[in-house]
């Protein structure tokens, strides 16, 4: 069973969540952090990501974590920020237009992450924990929301939708992207207790997005604890749930910088002795996924994806070679082994700059742009893997490569906070 927990949150007050909300602080650079500041005076960004404003200042010297404190309580002091009255789960709804998301906001266990109960399917890094573990620890707050997903033999799912049906938002905010995100409190307590024991029969939870925020969280329950500081919410950290099949993962693509040794005509050349390559005429621009000509069986399953390059598209398949491996089986484990590093020396997409990559739901005419403009050579535009491949990953307790999944919806920062004492 998975432990879940209402909380009383700190939230914007209606009339500013709009100005206060803003975007992960980890998906945008520096200087766009300072742009968006710059745009709107009282985002939370100030809160998240103060190193965008002290330029001149190491991003990891206390003085950074000290002025998110400082701004975090001014926006408190000043009534910006309003703490609920009583403990209450919040329904979190993103309206893409094309689709409308629906979760809720609630606490989880830090024990149960470090039971495995809630499942990761990619690797951290230390210095990105050990930031968040800081600003955590300092700001003495949750600001950031950790997505999970659980499978949802209980119809969960529908039982939320019903909570909001015919209600006003306590908070919206649409921001510069055009999605609407809103946030319904639930107090009612009988409400409240029939989630939570629902959940008790629910076995595992799945890091969606956030892992480094996830586990900066145990980070520093870890260390209050071996402080004597800790206390029962800083046990806890807040996340975002939901039903595993409601949500949508779009594939991430490549981008080449250049192709090496080879030309265009040799690099074609050299990817036939690899695969079958086929032009892709006229695929639908405005998708952010190409629908492949080649169809793959449960008998013979295939590595299917899609290259731009030269001003044409096409189509390059080849058999899975160990379909009974997950990660050897993924698309992007096949292009990275065969192409990224057999071909072009790529060993750690990561980190080596002739590579570039495009998540969500841009449509494959920004590849095309990006590269008619010259800024590369080439583009894969490569096929969502399922929710449920990434959810029997985690349950192997095998790691994902890099890049592999873009999640849908992505949530903003601000709307509810959850703090540690």
């Amino acid at each position: 069973m998975v432990n879940i927990y209402s909380f009383p949150a700190l939230r914007p007050i209606k009339e500013k969540a709009e100005a206060v909300a803003c975007v992960p602080y980890d998906v945008v650079t520096a200087k766009e952090a300072r742009e968006c500041i710059e745009k709107h005076p009282q985002s939370f960004m100030r809160v998240t990501r103060p190193d965008s404003i002290m330029p001149d200042v190491d991003p990891k010297d206390p003085k950074v974590y000290a002025a998110a404190k400082k701004t975090f309580e001014d926006m408190i002091d000043s009534g910006v920020f309003v703490r609920d009255d009583s403990p209450s789960i919040y329904v979190y709804r993103a309206d893409y237009g094309h689709a409308v998301y629906t979760g809720f906001v609630a606490d989880v266990s830090v024990k149960d992450y470090e039971d495995n109960k809630i499942r990761r399917h990619e690797l951290t890094r230390y210095d990105k924990e050990e930031d968040r573990t800081n600003h955590i620890d300092v700001t003495n707050a949750n600001t950031g929301l950790v997505i999970l997903l659980y499978r949802d033999v209980a119809k969960i799912s529908e039982y939320i939708c019903s909570l909001i049906r015919g209600k006003a938002a306590d908070g919206t905010a649409t921001g510069d992207t055009g999605v609407k995100h809103e946030i319904f409190r639930i107090s009612d307590e009988a409400v409240i207790r029939k989630l939570t024991e629902t959940f008790k029969g629910i076995d595992t939870l799945y890091i969606a997005d956030g892992h480094h925020r996830a586990k900066s969280s145990v980070n520093v329950a870890q260390r209050r604890r071996k402080e004597g500081r800790d206390t029962e919410e800083s046990e806890r950290f807040m996340a975002v749930i939901f039903a595993e099949d409601t949500v949508k993962i779009h594939g991430y693509s490549r981008l080449l910088a250049d192709l090496g040794e080879y030309s265009e005509e040799s690099f074609i050349g050299a990817l036939k002795e690899r695969y079958t390559v086929t032009p892709y005429d006229n695929p639908d621009r405005t998708k952010s996924r190409i629908v492949p000509k080649t169809v793959a069986t449960a008998g013979k399953p295939l590595h299917i994806f899609h290259m731009y390059i030269g001003g044409r598209w096409y189509e390059l398949t080849a058999p899975v070679k160990a379909p009974e491996k997950i990660i050897e089986s993924l698309d992007v484990s096949d292009l990275q082994e065969r192409v990224l590093d057999g071909m072009l020396g790529i060993k750690d997409p990561r980190g080596d700059k002739r590579l570039d990559f495009m998540g969500g739901s841009y449509p494959i005419s920004e590849l095309e742009r990006l590269v008619d403009a010259g800024e590369y050579i080439a583009a894969f535009s490569i096929q969502p893997v399922s929710v449920g491949t990434v959810l029997d990953v985690a349950d192997r307790g095998e790691i994902m490569p890099p890049k592999s999944t873009w999640f849908e919806p992505k949530v903003l920062s601000g709307l509810v906070i959850h703090t540690l004492e």
